[in-house]
């Protein structure tokens, strides 16, 4: 039952891409229009090259956003908690960055830091939108340790850094990790966005190959190039989920009770 439990969204997709490919060639749907998924393999095997530096220049992008978002993150909650004042200060402008519309940022970030850096515009861009998320859950984490135990580190005289680093930062460390599965994905998608709206040429990542594509109306092109996109989400989510689990398994409830 577990293995079929896990086989089951492979099996979907089959299905999803037979029956895709069955009805497009039945109703002789036009390439341009929707091509074939055997179509999207072809276009990817056919200029593997520059599709693979465009997925490593897109990665290497979303990565350095979420290191920064991470450590920035990360840093700017133990602050918050450490100073109410400056929580009660900073966090209000924490919620308007998150709550902005990043295509309404891009623009003008573009203008910023001038169209012959779009990498920077990206990096500065992706790290806004997985910025947030780091920083909220951290910030709860951090406030969640159990009073109990505050009270008993207190008793047998820890230091403020004994109590962050043995009672609050473990404390943390599930609502920091659900948070990083959640930054990673916006990191990819604040890298993307950037890279659309500068969309003159200037880019070099997956995000401008689906804009180059759409403009020459090569559309199986367009989908082999979402389709890196969509691997490189998946990936990302997967990757943060194992270390999720295996950083949780041995003491925490939400990984514990997995099979």
């Amino acid at each position: 039952m577990s293995a079929l439990r896990r086989l089951a969204p492979v099996i979907l997709g089959m299905i999803v891409l037979a029956a895709w490919e069955g009805l497009v060639r039945l109703l002789a749907v036009p390439a341009f229009v929707l091509p074939p998924p055997s179509a999207v393999v072809a276009a990817l095997l056919a200029d593997p090259n520059t599709l693979g530096l465009s997925l490593w220049f897109t990665l290497t992008v979303t990565l350095q956003a979420f290191a920064l978002a991470v450590t920035g993150g990360v840093a700017l909650a133990i602050l918050f908690t450490r100073s109410p004042l400056l929580a009660s200060a900073l966090y209000p402008y924490a919620v308007i960055l998150q709550v902005t519309p990043v295509m309404a940022i891009a623009p003008l970030l573009l203008v910023w830091v001038g169209y012959e850096r779009v990498d920077l515009a990206q990096l500065i861009l992706a790290w806004i939108v997985a910025f947030f998320p780091i920083l909220g859950n951290t910030t709860l984490g951090l406030r969640s340790a159990d009073a109990g135990l505050r009270d008993l580190f207190r008793l047998y005289g820890a230091s403020k850094w004994q109590v962050l680093w043995r009672l609050e930062l473990p404390s943390a460390l599930p609502y920091l990790l659900a948070g990083m599965k959640i930054s990673g994905g916006l990191a990819l998608i604040g890298a993307v966005v950037a890279e659309f709206v500068a969309g003159s040429g200037t880019g070099s990542g997956l995000a401008w190959r689906i804009v180059d594509a759409s403009n020459r109306l090569n559309t199986p092109r367009m989908f082999a190039a979402l389709a890196l996109l969509s691997l490189l989400g998946i990936a990302i989510f997967a990757l943060l989920s194992l270390v999720q689990r295996l950083a949780l398994r041995r003491w925490h409830d939400s990984e514990a009770s997995h099979p």
